[in-house]
C-alpha cells in the first residue's frame, strides 16, 4: 500500500521540529492545486499518520508546503528565518510505493531528499 510521509529536523538546534504545520496538495489537470491533507509535526518531528495513503494515493504531481516561518517565529530564534513557506514538489509515478519526503531546516537554509 502506497503512502506519503515526512519528518522535519531543525538543524540549527540539532533537534526535531515539533509543532510545524504542513499541507499536502495534488496538481489538478487545469494547473490548480487541490488541498488533500494538513497536519502538524509531533514531538518526534513526524506525523501521527501518513499525509496520504492507500487508494487515495494516485500517480501525479504533489507538493508539501512546510510552514517554516510560523515555526521559527514561534521559537523567537535569532537570527530570524528568511523562509516563510517551503514548497517541496515531487512526482508519484507508482502509487504502490512509499514516498518519504523529509525536510531539514535552519533559519538560513533548507534541504530535502527522498527518504526510506
Amino acid at each position: 500500500m502506497g503512502k506519503i510521509t515526512t519528518h522535519v529536523l531543525d538543524t540549527a538546534l540539532g533537534q526535531t521540529a515539533k509543532g510545524l504545520a504542513l499541507r499536502l496538495y495534488r496538481e489538478e489537470a487545469d494547473g490548480g492545486a487541490r488541498l488533500l491533507s494538513s497536519a502538524v509535526t509531533n514531538a518526534d518531528g513526524r506525523l501521527d499518520r501518513p499525509l496520504l495513503e492507500g487508494d487515495l494515493l494516485e500517480a501525479g504531481r504533489y507538493e508539501i508546503r512546510f510552514h517554516v516561518g510560523d515555526y521559527f517565529r514561534s521559537r523567537e530564534q535569532s537570527p530570524p528565518s528568511i523562509w516563510d513557506v517551503v514548497p517541496v514538489a515531487f512526482q508519484v509515478s507508482d502509487a504502490e510505493q512509499h514516498y518519504h519526503i523529509p525536510l531539514l531546516i535552519a533559519p538560513g537554509a533548507y534541504s530535502t531528499y527522498r527518504g526510506s
